[in-house]
């Protein structure tokens, strides 16, 4: 359990730093990409590792960064 955890969060820092290399990202595309993290990770914690849970999780915090952001 723990383990799958770990790879969820391990493999969310590296899409994130793979897409942070194509250049500079605006406020909003910030916004949007931590938002989706952050919800994937919380989706997953709360479904038990659910992947529906951990994808709409990260759905809905990405809408809720690209609101934040604006």
């Amino acid at each position: 359990m723990k383990q799958r955890t770990l790879i969820s969060v391990i493999s969310a820092i590296t899409l994130a730093s793979a897409l942070s290399a194509c250049g500079t990202p605006t406020r909003q595309q910030v916004g949007v990409g931590t938002g989706a993290v952050l919800g994937g990770v919380a989706g997953h914690a709360v479904t038990g590792g659910s992947t529906m849970g951990t994808v709409g999780g990260a759905a809905v915090g990405g809408l809720l960064g690209n609101e934040v952001a604006k």
